[in-house]
């Protein structure tokens, strides 16, 4: 054999050796494991998560308050007192308003005196010019004395209405049945105008106004169901609402908008309160755990294992989302086996040991 012959002879052992080694340390690697599950077909719901606080609906909140400057006469209710509606709940003692109301009524009346006049002398002329003895001039004066008159009757009346009724509010009288929620004053306390004394919500209409994330407004509409949750409330507890206002102006403070949900239950006002307002819903699709996604530059995938124990990247196109859960709107099947834990740095088309997830 010559020189040459033998050292392609010893390079394609070498060659051979090679190739072995590399098989044999594929075959002896160990697979990595892993959690699997069988994506399942139902229904899914996706939620606006937002933080709230319990307040009174609109109209089912009310202030008595000092129409002008005065000195508290009476205050006949104390917070978490039951009301009824029409009862008188503070008196104002004001002066000022009782003088006003005074002169207002006495304009009135001599305003209702001259124009009672000013007809009696026109009614008396036009007899006269009739009969020739009164001149067309002194008919025009007396109808334009009768005018002004009665001019000078409506601006009395509209003064003396508004007297009597900022008067009326010196006796503050509550609107509906509800209960005393904040009293601020004492019999005897001087209070400036519009000072609030005492405060009286309706405990059946309550809202929610809760803040939401400016991104989520778009998914929040009129109408839709939510769930909410009590702060220090057991877990597991909600109280349902839904949502009476479409999110309208962005807080640029806060980057939240301001939407309003009733609630049908009794929590004191004040009460903060989570939210899970209903985004969407969707039945008969495919849905995975949330921890089976992989995420990244903006695309979503899954791992999938094969009958021969190897995971692939399969890219897929993502629905509804809850946290939990989410669905898959294309790009697996429902019979596949998809890794649900240990997605983290898992190569594509590694080994896999795998466990059955709860999902399965």
């Amino acid at each position: 054999m010559t020189r040459r012959a033998l050292g392609w002879l010893l390079l394609c052992v070498a060659a051979a050796a090679c190739r072995h080694r590399d098989a044999e340390e594929l075959e002896t690697q160990a697979a990595v494991p892993v959690e699997t599950a069988t994506p399942r077909v139902g229904a899914i719901t996706a939620y606006v998560h937002a933080s709230g606080v319990v307040d009174a609906a609109p109209g089912a909140d009310w202030t008595a308050a000092a129409p002008q400057p005065a000195r508290i006469a009476a205050v006949r209710a104390a917070p978490g007192d039951l009301v009824r509606k029409g009862t008188a709940l503070v008196s104002f003692d004001a002066p000022q308003l009782r003088a006003d109301l005074a002169t207002r009524t006495g304009e009135l009346a001599q305003a209702e005196a001259r124009l009672e006049n000013a007809r009696r002398n026109h009614d008396r002329l036009t007899q006269l010019l009739d009969k020739g003895i009164a001149s067309r001039k002194e008919l025009e004066e007396a109808q334009k004395e009768r005018l002004d008159a009665e001019a000078a009757v409506r601006g009395s009346t509209q003064a003396q209405a508004a007297a009597a009724d900022l008067s009326g509010q010196a006796t503050a009288v509550v609107p509906f049945d509800g209960i005393v929620a904040q009293r601020w004053h004492q019999p005897g306390d001087q209070v400036d105008a519009h000072e609030h004394v005492l405060r009286v919500v309706d405990p059946l209409r309550l809202e929610i106004t809760a803040a939401v994330p400016a991104a989520e407004a778009t998914r929040v509409v009129r109408g839709r169901k939510a769930q909410v949750h009590v702060s220090g409330a057991p877990a597991g507890t909600s109280l349902e609402a839904s949502v009476v206002s479409e999110p309208a102006i962005v807080d640029v403070a806060t980057g939240t908008v301001s939407v309003r949900l009733t609630l049908g239950a009794k929590v004191p006002l004040g009460t903060p309160v989570e939210v899970e307002i209903v985004a969407g819903e969707r039945a008969g699709v495919l849905i995975v755990p949330a921890t089976a996604v992989v995420r990244e530059a903006g695309q979503a995938a899954v791992y999938v294992v094969d009958d021969s124990h190897h995971a692939h990247r399969q890219a897929v196109t993502l629905g509804l989302e809850n946290g939990q859960e989410v669905e898959v709107a294309s790009g697996l099947q429902a019979g596949d086996s998809v890794v649900v834990k240990g997605v983290e740095a898992l190569p594509d088309g590694a080994l896999v040991s795998a466990g059955s997830g709860k999902g399965e």
